[in-house]
């Protein structure tokens, strides 16, 4: 991270799920981290946001992208596949956050450079649990790069 954004973080959460987003957003909302959510809910609109095209045209890079597998009109694992192709935008580190408990599902995601791969738990408190937790790695643990 830049000296200026340091201790600011941009998230995409990628996920059509209405319920899941709402989860998401409340335990980011209670984080002790500066950050802002961003949300798309396909894997077309995904990389729209990425490639900044379309109304996504003056989207800002992310620090941090959390992905569900399973998506309308692109899946999450031809999603994570696009971007970790794309040379600019293969370092943004990428949370597999999914219901899918699929041994093949897990190994496909490593297979395609995912940076972890996280069950969704069913329990709303270990929900915000795993978010913290990701915020907590993600953004006090590991050094970023800037681009």
């Amino acid at each position: 991270m830049n000296k200026e954004n340091k201790g600011f973080f941009k998230i995409l959460l990628v996920e059509d799920n209405p319920a899941d987003i709402r989860l998401t957003e409340e335990a980011i909302r209670e984080s002790k981290i500066s950050s802002d959510l961003d949300i798309v809910k396909d894997g077309v609109e995904a990389i729209s946001y990425l490639k900044k095209t379309g109304k996504y045209s003056k989207a800002c890079r992310p620090n941090l992208i959390l992905l569900d597998l399973n998506l309308p009109k692109k899946s999450g694992l031809e999603v994570l596949r696009e971007i970790k192709q794309d040379k600019d935008l293969r370092r943004i580190p990428i949370v597999v956050l999914t219901i899918s408990a699929n041994e093949e599902d897990l190994m496909r995601a490593y297979d395609l450079h995912a940076n972890c791969f996280v069950n969704k738990p069913l329990e709303i408190k270990d929900f915000y649990k795993i978010v913290k937790a990701i915020e907590d790695f993600w953004f006090k643990i590991v050094n970023l790069p800037n681009r």
